[in-house]
């Protein structure tokens, strides 16, 4: 028995002491800079001009760039090594680096990507995945997982990076900041590598909705003009339900807050998934023709499959030459969407075109120019080292509602939603192609009050004790109302006497029990109501004429007809006053 208790001390000791010196690894393994950054640097903006001319329009703000990004000087390094070592460094700035250095802006230097900015988890084992600021034990999210963690970790004000099939929508998902996706093709591409030339654009990151909306304007190069307010906010309320997010507190948070500042007709419930199947016909012929069963993928899953299929052959034709080369080591992450991929034929890259230009004319349709569209980003990120995120599977469900812009070439802006501390949670809105200042300008106008409701939502509810008396007698009368509809009499005559109760100097709440008692025959309990409801509302016509109905029925006549004449005082075209009135003044004749 003794031996028995000392080995278990032993094994607890043990356990202990392993925890510790886990802790003392993850404490060592977390660096200064998050691990963000694969090469510090310094690029100065121009002298501020002197008064009285404004000043830069990013004067004071600092940024990062992913390693995609060309730098003279730099290599760039594409998230590989192989790749670093048989590359020579750039000749000439990135101009949309150079255009924010110019508009005031301090870059401080480049950042991790995913091994050739192939994966989404990340993950990079070639450089160490950055760690994720706001969820240290989750992965940042990539390709573009540096940037978004250098902005994340207040490293620099807001970064750069590639957005193909989701790189900065979710890792700002993942790491709780806001992300934005330009319409395609709105952002010159030039000095930067390409994975997938028709999908890819320049997004960028940053913790505050105005900063990315000054970043916006520079790098839009959007004037200055009057603010449009949408029409029309859609929710995809098949979206939200396939997401692991609290879907319900964010449509609701949305929806008051749209209300709110919108009014409550621009609010709208859309199914996304049925919308695109009778908008997109080239969709489903496709996916038949490529062996998969239509009736066993949803319009939305089918549109990440094409986008997947379409960034595989475009990477392949930019990258292949240099693959069959070096061929450079490459992780799981990334080598299941390498160019053993089958190749696709010249019909199957004409039917996805297709799809991608009927996709854009549906949203277009949708959203016309003062629409936007309502989603969750993405699902909360795994944990750091789960086997899922080297699965091909984790690729399409993750990336799955970024294909909505990615293939229509929508803008698109992910909005940090802080209602659980253990995981983060995005939503996300769209606007359609050339939207980007109005869904801009909707963002800012929108997030104070998003913010707000969000909180609340995230508060434990209120107990009925905080509610006055006179909310509760509301609801009690509320409830009446639907038992008298239901005919549900003895429930309404309840929950009347309830909300009287609460509040005795109702009138409404007296004459509507007054009908119940008229419902079940109970003339005397009915005529003592009205009289009451009366007393308190000397103009309510309801009351008069259910007195006069009790009155007549309990043989009162004269004082029914006198109830039926008021009536018509304070209504004169009230028909069943004038008929009551007609029909008792004929039993005096």
């Amino acid at each position: 028995m003794v031996s028995s208790s000392a080995n278990l001390w032993v094994l607890l000791g043990l356990g202990i002491a392993g925890v510790l010196q886990l802790t003392k690894k993850l404490k060592k393994a977390v660096k200064v800079d998050f691990g963000a950054f694969i090469q510090r640097l310094q690029l100065l903006p121009p002298p501020p001009p002197a008064p009285p001319k404004a000043p830069h329009p990013l004067a004071g703000l600092s940024f990062a760039v992913s390693d995609v990004f060309d730098i003279e000087g730099f290599v760039t390094g594409f998230g590989n090594p192989d790749w670093l070592s048989t590359k020579e460094p750039s000749v000439r700035t990135c101009p949309v680096v150079s255009t924010l250095v110019d508009g005031g802006a301090t870059c401080v230097g480049k950042t991790v990507v995913d091994d050739m900015a192939m994966s989404i988890s990340g993950e990079n084992k070639h450089y160490g995945t950055p760690t994720n600021p706001a969820y240290p034990s989750r992965v940042p999210g990539g390709p573009s997982s540096g940037a978004a963690v250098a902005v994340a970790a207040k490293l620099a004000d807001f970064s750069l990076g590639i957005d193909t099939d989701g790189g900065v929508r979710i890792p700002a998902a993942y790491c709780g900041i806001f992300g934005f996706r330009p319409s395609h093709a709105a952002i010159s591409l030039s000095g930067m590598i390409p994975v997938s030339g028709s999908l890819d654009t320049i997004g960028w990151f940053a913790k505050d909705p105005s900063i990315l909306r000054r970043v916006g304007l520079v790098l839009l190069q959007l004037p200055f003009g009057t603010q449009r307010n949408p029409r029309s906010i859609f929710i995809a309320d098949d979206c939200f339900r396939l997401s692991k997010i609290p879907a319900d507190q964010v449509t609701q948070a949305l929806i008051k807050s749209v209300e709110a500042i919108y009014g409550r007709q621009v609010v709208r419930h859309e199914n996304l998934g049925d919308y695109i199947k009778s908008k997109v016909p080239s969709l489903s012929a496709f996916h038949s023709k490529q062996g998969n069963s239509e009736g066993k993928l949803s319009p939305i899953s089918q549109l990440v499959n094409v986008m997947q299929i379409i960034k595989r052959d475009e990477f392949r034709a930019n990258h292949d030459e240099w693959i069959k080369s070096i061929k450079p080591i490459v992780v799981a992450a990334t080598a299941h969407q390498g160019p053993e991929k089958p190749i696709l034929t010249a019909d199957d890259i004409e039917s996805c075109n297709t799809i991608r230009n009927e996709l854009r004319a549906a949203m277009s349709a949708l959203l016309k120019d003062d629409g936007i569209l309502a989603i969750p980003t993405c699902d909360p990120p795994p944990k750091l080292g789960a086997k899922e995120v080297y699965t091909e599977e984790y690729l399409i469900q993750t990336s799955t509602l970024s294909s909505i812009a990615s293939l229509s070439g929508c803008c698109q802006v992910a909005i940090p939603v802080a209602l659980n501390e253990k995981q983060p949670i995005s939503l996300s809105l769209l606007a359609r192609h050339g939207g980007d200042r109005f869904l801009l300008d909707t963002l800012q106008n929108l997030y104070a009050s998003l913010t707000e409701k969000i909180e609340k939502a995230s508060k434990p509810q209120t107990s009925n004790k905080s509610i006055s008396k006179e909310e509760s007698a509301e609801i009690a009368k509320e409830q009446g109302n639907q038992a008298f509809k239901d005919k549900q009499w003895q429930r309404a005559i309840g929950f009347y006497s309830e909300a009287i109760k609460l509040n005795c100097n109702n009138a409404t709440f007296f004459s509507n029990r007054a009908a119940a008692y008229l419902e079940i025959g109970s003339y005397a309990q009915a005529e003592a109501d009205c009289t009451q409801a009366i007393h308190l509302d000397k103009k309510n016509i309801k009351a008069y004429l259910r007195r006069a109905t009790a009155r007549e029925m309990l043989g009162y006549y004269r004082e029914a007809m006198e109830d039926f004449r008021y009536a018509l005082v304070l209504e004169p075209n009230n028909k069943r006053a004038a008929q009551g009135a007609d029909r008792l003044r004929k039993l005096f004749q």
